[in-house]
């Protein structure tokens, strides 16, 4: 398996990165030929273990605990090689059916149930078409096809709750009809909930059945909807490795083939983080998934001004150096270096008829800012401290918010003085500040830990509070060297 998996990931991935207008079907064993390690994972050594035991069929028959019916087939099929099997389930193929779900219904002991799924696990894998067994079996009896299942994820033992998973995904995307409500969300919060679980042995098992679910757009949306890019992201920006960063970059890769989801991505930081990973990656696979999200945040959502935000974040986040350091490399992937070759033409175009304030907006969007040549420009202020008030106070909104949730001095600061260079060139911005909670906000900062921080937020309260901008500088000391402020003042720096 593992050789297999060596050898089909380049090529699972070329066909995948070759999708420029929309994208083909990819294989439906997505698990297995998308992952280099797949069979030397935690869960795959796990699985193997469960393989080799032998489960006495005839101690749960003689205790009454399963019928003979049930006991007829299973001892079968669980002895049968894989001919055997299907002559077996051509047989009477709603018994198989029949079988697992009264099995798994009626026995408590892990280590039988963690057999039976894997049973189950490879009984789908072997024909993908019997997924319509369990559906036709249930619709029969009128029953939820899901529910035995669902029910599984909540048992304390994590094999079999991930082994369930695997079952529900790939039952979810083999089925000619899809999961639906209550049940397709339930099955997604569990999986955003495994995969922000410190420490989860298994979640590469988790992110695998994200890989399947996500190349379905219905499930896409759905997955967005109750926050799975929040999550996705969250992961990323911490501390992972190369194969969870691969992983859960090829979950964005699918969402980003959905142009309404494209045009959203960005909202949550996706490319300061993709560019960030980028900078350290040492896996060719991971700098080519990375390549291909980029690229399709430029070419799928439908919005002029989004694709040219999102060219304009990348060249922010110093993607166009990374790209020229890989370009360096001489790669000999095609699909790679056309990815970089086409990054590089709209990064450029883009930044050549950049306005300052097109700048400014894409810095504070991201979240990440720094003491950029706008920040401290009179006339920048002059000509765009109004425009602060587009799309509902869009932009001030964002910096209240950094103001709130983000621990960085220098982010801090800079939002602090934007703040105040708002109230001090827009003649009602003191009154459109203050109904938004900003002052309040901004007062919280001057009791910070950082003299910096401490610094800009009084500067900042003054600007609310006088009309005599010209002091202000002087006014408010901090200890340090002297060095020209954004109006020509003195200000002292720590």
């Amino acid at each position: 398996d593992l050789l297999d998996s060596l050898l089909q990931e380049r090529g699972v991935i070329e066909l995948g990165l070759k999708m420029v207008e929309g994208m083909r079907p990819l294989p439906d064993d997505i698990e297995k030929t998308s992952e280099m390690i797949a069979a030397t994972s935690v869960f795959q050594q796990k699985a193997v273990e469960v393989r080799v035991q032998k489960i006495n069929w005839q101690s749960y028959l003689q205790s009454q605990m399963i019928s003979q019916e049930d006991f007829s087939f299973i001892s079968t099929y669980d002895g049968a090689d894989v001919e055997a099997r299907e002559a077996l389930v051509q047989e009477n193929p709603l018994q198989s059916a029949k079988t697992f779900y009264s099995l798994l219904g009626h026995i408590s002991k892990d280590q039988t149930i963690q057999y039976l799924l894997t049973l189950v696990d490879d009984f789908l894998q072997e024909r993908k078409n019997r997924v319509g067994i369990f559906r036709e079996y249930a619709r029969k009896r009128k029953e939820s096809v899901w529910a035995q299942f669902l029910n599984l994820l909540n048992r304390p033992d994590p094999f079999i709750q991930n082994m369930t998973a695997r079952v529900i995904a790939k039952m979810a995307c083999w089925s000619p009809q899809p999961m639906q409500g209550q049940d397709l969300q339930h099955f997604l919060l569990w999986l955003k909930d495994q995969m922000k679980m410190p420490k989860n042995k298994y979640v590469e098992s988790v992110a695998r059945c994200l890989q399947m679910m996500l190349r379905i757009e219905e499930y896409r949306r759905s997955f967005a909807g109750v926050g799975g890019v929040e999550t996705i992201v969250s992961v990323l920006s911490g501390k992972v490795n190369f194969q969870i960063q691969y992983q859960l970059t090829f979950c964005l890769w699918l969402i980003s083939f959905t142009p309404d989801l494209a045009t959203k991505l960005n909202k949550y930081g996706v490319i300061p983080i993709l560019a960030d990973i980028l900078s350290d990656a040492q896996k060719e696979k991971v700098s080519r998934i990375i390549l291909a999200v980029f690229r399709n945040l430029i070419e799928k959502p439908e919005e002029r001004e989004v694709k040219k935000e999102n060219c304009i974040s990348m060249f922010q986040c110093k993607v166009m150096k990374q790209l020229e350091l890989l370009e360096q490399r001489k790669l000999e992937d095609e699909d790679i270096t056309d990815d970089i070759a086409f990054l590089m033409e709209k990064m450029e175009s883009s930044v050549q008829d950049l306005s300052s304030y097109d700048e400014y907006v894409t810095e504070i969007k991201s979240g990440r800012l720094e003491w950029s040549p706008v920040h401290r420009s009179d006339r920048f202020w002059r000509e765009n401290a109004h425009k602060l008030n587009d799309k509902n106070y869009e932009l001030l909104k964002i910096l209240l918010n950094l103001l709130e949730t983000n621990n960085d001095p220098l982010v801090l600061c800079v939002a602090c003085f934007d703040l105040g260079e708002y109230v001090r060139h827009y003649s009602r911005g003191k009154h459109v500040l203050e109904n938004l909670g900003g002052k309040t906000q901004i007062m919280t900062k001057l009791s910070h830990d950082d003299p910096n921080v401490k610094y800009e937020a009084l500067l900042a309260v003054q600007k609310l509070m006088v009309h005599n901008w010209e002091y202000l500088g002087k006014q408010v000391e901090k200890p340090g060297a002297v060095q020209q402020g954004p109006g020509g003042e003195g200000i002292p720096v720590a």
